[in-house]
């Protein structure tokens, strides 16, 4: 995934401002910032929710800047979103099956949804009614709809809110789990100590625009880090 000078504005609000950004295959990195910074906004660009007035977005090489969002999710791309919003009267199999018939998979529907709740843990609640389920419950079955399509870039928007450590703890197990299959992830999270554990590369962003980019430790030891975000020091 590549942006070039990504600008977006609603009105006189600008959301975000000259972002380049690229991410490489097989990655898996966070994006930290305080609230209305425009980490979701990015996301939605990247998804295609949402137009940039300037700038372009590539993937694969391929400029996808005017491509529809079932075009993007066919080509790889999927997301999670911060608030889990399954069909609750179906059960957790049928959700999964939506996505895998109609995504971007070449694989058999029925064998890739049982792929996908295996890698996600969530087998043993295959024929469970998705309204019945847990909050972590419903945070795994977010990311196995968006497993579901077969993607290679995988957008988690705040997957880790709401969650206990514990509870915390799980979920990452299973991202470290999607990951190894191939997928690369880049995750949106305010839950730091849980990004921190999985995640090679940090973004950091503040209105609208990336304020620093790299190695987790050297990112958050930066002073205009420290100071838009983390308000104290960070130790990784």
């Amino acid at each position: 995934m590549r942006l070039e000078a990504v600008n977006k504005r609603y009105g006189a609000l600008v959301v975000t401002h000259d972002v380049s950004l690229a991410v490489e295959r097989g990655e898996i990195a966070g994006i930290l910032g305080p609230n209305g910074a425009g980490k979701t906004t990015l996301f939605n660009l990247v998804a295609g929710t949402a137009k940039p007035d300037v700038g372009r977005i590539f993937f694969d090489d391929e400029d996808i800047t005017g491509a529809a969002v079932s075009e993007r999710c066919r080509k790889g791309i999927a997301r999670s979103f911060q608030i889990p919003h399954p069909f609750g009267g179906m059960t957790v199999f049928e959700n999964v099956l939506v996505g895998s018939t109609f995504g971007g998979s070449d694989h058999d529907p029925l064998a890739r949804t049982a792929d996908v709740l295996r890698l996600t843990q969530l087998d043993r609640k295959a024929n469970a009614l998705a309204g019945t389920l847990t909050l972590l419950e419903r945070k795994r079955l977010e990311m196995a709809r968006a497993l579901s399509t077969d993607p290679k870039l995988l957008l988690l928007d705040e997957i880790a809110g709401g969650l206990t450590d514990q509870e915390c703890q799980s979920l990452l197990a299973a991202i470290r789990d999607i990951h190894a299959s191939g997928v690369t992830i880049v995750w949106i999270e305010h839950v730091v100590h849980a990004l921190l554990s999985v995640a090679r590369r940090l973004v950091v962003m503040n209105f609208g625009r990336v304020i620093a980019d790299g190695e987790p430790a050297a990112v958050l030891a930066n002073p205009e880090v420290k100071a838009v975000y983390m308000g104290e020091d960070v130790h990784v």
